[in-house]
This record gives structure tokens, C-alpha cells and sequence, in this order.
């Protein structure tokens, strides 16, 4: 076993753009496992999808155009949190036309329960303006596209890429950098680290969904605080020292 330092504290950013999350143990350092081999890792991958073999976003859209919108408004917010702002939002704009014609103050007061609403309301009509003018009002399938968008990075261009158009990119959100981190599967130090070495190790046949299972084991199972381990079904293959033992029974 080797020994690797522990991820760097939340809230930085690297030269090269990628965010640095939290230490996934931030009392005592400890040595971080090696990653799992490709046996093991496609093992793991093999579950997860027979677990759940058509997996979908938690977010609510009803296109390419609505999705790209619903994580822009997503960043620093719950999934739940912007569908709630978002079935009324998209009724009456599901199309870049729309929204402009709705105009700023409009959206804004249908996203004001979202964190950076005022940010948020600006970019979404910002994107929607540039994406009438440089694309005839249609999501460009193009990363390079996608990313000079108002309000569009790495992350939620991978999304799109994924979800709108069946392309096998791995979006990084602290849910997948935890879980990549923990069992270790592409241990990084950044986001953009473990989404490069995800899309390099996860097996073909499962790159397409890897996005989707990992951040629902993320955020349902393998959770930041209290991993559900004793509910896991890849606890086994696993690498993780610190596994949480299931509950014991109520008075």
C-alpha cells in the first residue's frame, strides 16, 4: 500500500482550472489504498448497472436546451432545489426564444428560492441570447461551444455532452470525486484530474452511465458523513478502511 497525501481542503482552485474538495478524512491523515485493478473496477461497474440498468438524471428537462439550463441553475444547488424552479420556469420557455422573451426579471423571480439566483438569471439569458445568434437557437454538440457559454464550465458541458447527446464524458461533481477517492477508482487532487483518469480507466461498455451510477451511489449510498456500507452492493470490493457498520436496532 502506498503512501499518498490526502486531498487538498475545499475551495481552491489550480492553475489548470480544477477544483481541490475536502479531505475525505479530515481528523487524522491516514494512507489512502491503492486504486482497484481493472478486474475489480469492471466488477464493480458490472453491479452498479445491474443495480440500476437504466439510470437517469436527477434533474428535471424536457431537452437539450432546458437541460443545459437546469445545470447552470444547479451549480451550488440541489437537484431538487432547481427542479422545484424550474417545471414552472421551463412551461413557458423551453427554448432559447422563449426565455428571452421572458426576460431576466421574469426568470430571476423563478429561480429566487436558488443560490446566486441574480448571477444565474443573468447567464441563463446571456446563454440564450448567444445561442440564437451563434447556433440558430440549437445546443452545440461541441465541448469548445458549450464552455464559452455564460455560466458553462468543464462540468456542465460533460453533462450535456452525456445526457443530451450519448457522448461517454464523466462529469466530476463532489459526489464522483468522493466515491472515485474513496474506493479509490481514479484517485485525484482535482476534478478535472479524476474525470481524465475515469474516462481513461472505466471499461467501455459502462462509460456512458459511469456519470449517472457514480454520483447516485454518491449521493445515496456512499454519502460524505455516513457511508451506507452495510447496504452497499460493491462494499465487498470496496477499499475504503473506515466502512460504516449498519445501525443497530431502536429502543
Amino acid at each position: 500500500m502506498k503512501q499518498r497525501k490526502p486531498a487538498a481542503p475545499a475551495n481552491v482552485k489550480t492553475k489548470a482550472g480544477g477544483s481541490l474538495v475536502a479531505p475525505l478524512r479530515p481528523s487524522t491523515v491516514q494512507p489512502i489504498p491503492d486504486p482497484v485493478d481493472p478486474a475489480t473496477l469492471a466488477e464493480i461497474f458490472a453491479r452498479l448497472s445491474a443495480a440500476n440498468p437504466a439510470p437517469r438524471s436527477d434533474l428535471e428537462y424536457i431537452n437539450p436546451y432546458t437541460l443545459l439550463v437546469a445545470v447552470v441553475l444547479s451549480a451550488q444547488a440541489t437537484d431538487r432545489s432547481v427542479n422545484l424552479a424550474t417545471r414552472d420556469l421551463f412551461a413557458k420557455a423551453d427554448h432559447p426564444a422563449a426565455m428571452l422573451a421572458l426576460g431576466e426579471e421574469v426568470v430571476r423571480h423563478h429561480i429566487r428560492t436558488i443560490g446566486l439566483f441574480n448571477t444565474k438569471a443573468k447567464n441563463v439569458i446571456a446563454l440564450s441570447r448567444l445561442l440564437i445568434a451563434d447556433h440558430g437557437g440549437e445546443v452545440p454538440r461541441e465541448r469548445a461551444h458549450l464552455e464559452v457559454l455564460p455560466g458553462v464550465g468543464r462540468k456542465t458541458a460533460s453533462v450535456v455532452l452525456n445526457v443530451a447527446f450519448g457522448e461517454p464524458t464523466i462529469a466530476v461533481d463532489t459526489h464522483i470525486f468522493r466515491v472515485s477517492n474513496r474506493i479509490p477508482l481514479a484517485p485525484g487532487r482535482t476534478t478535472d484530474a479524476v474525470q481524465a483518469g475515469l474516462e481513461t480507466v472505466v471499461p467501455e461498455p459502462y462509460r456512458l452511465n459511469a456519470h449517472h451510477w457514480l454520483i447516485l451511489h454518491g449521493r445515496y449510498v456512499c454519502k460524505a458523513r455516513k457511508p451506507e456500507c452495510w447496504r452497499c452492493v460493491i462494499a465487498d470490493l470496496c477499499r475504503y478502511p473506515d466502512k460504516t457498520p449498519a445501525p443497530g436496532p431502536r429502543s
